[in-house]
């Protein structure tokens, strides 16, 4: 993926334009680096499909994503489009065992993504980083009702222990 410079450099420069990175000192930007890995995607790549191994939390800076589910006795739908700036691949960081939506790029597009383990590791380590990181993740899902927003704010409230996320699978409404 290149040296860690280049990285930190693309961190750096999308910093300016992607909410999710703004404010980082050069510090904690140096731990996003080695947390972290950028990935190009061409059109028509399908990321993951619904019910592959979850393995990885997608954070757009360009191009397109259209997330699809497909019912157990239908025909797929396309329920979100992902610009730049956009997170996909959720069940990663909830700690589910599989995603419960498909991915495909509709354009060209590159960004960062992140391993369940490696959001594990920088959770436990690196506590206010990462407390800041899933704040901001957080914000992304904006309406209340979202089962995800209910999740993550559980993660954030309880913290991540030193077994990973997996034990943050129960949804509970926090009001």
């Amino acid at each position: 993926m290149g040296g860690m410079s280049n990285i930190i450099a693309m961190l750096e420069r999308d910093s300016q334009d992607i909410a999710i990175f703004q404010g980082f000192t050069a510090h904690q930007l140096e731990l996003l680096d080695t947390a972290f890995e950028a990935f190009f995607l061409l059109r028509d790549t399908h990321v993951f499909e619904q019910g592959d191994v979850s393995e990885h939390l997608y954070i757009l800076t360009s191009g397109k994503v259209i997330i699809r589910y497909k019912p157990y006795d239908g025909l797929p739908l396309t329920v979100a489009t992902i610009g730049p700036g956009g997170v996909f691949g959720w069940s990663a960081a909830l700690g589910r065992s599989h995603y419960s939506s498909g991915a495909l790029v509709i354009e060209d597009c590159q960004g960062y993504r992140i391993s369940k383990a490696r959001l594990s590791v920088l959770c436990e380590e690196y506590p206010d980083t990462s407390g800041v990181l899933l704040k901001r993740l957080t914000s992304l899902v904006n309406n209340k009702m979202d089962p995800t927003y209910a999740e993550i704010l559980k993660i954030l409230k309880n913290g991540i222990n030193a077994h990973g996320l997996d034990h943050q699978r129960n949804l509970k409404n926090d009001r």
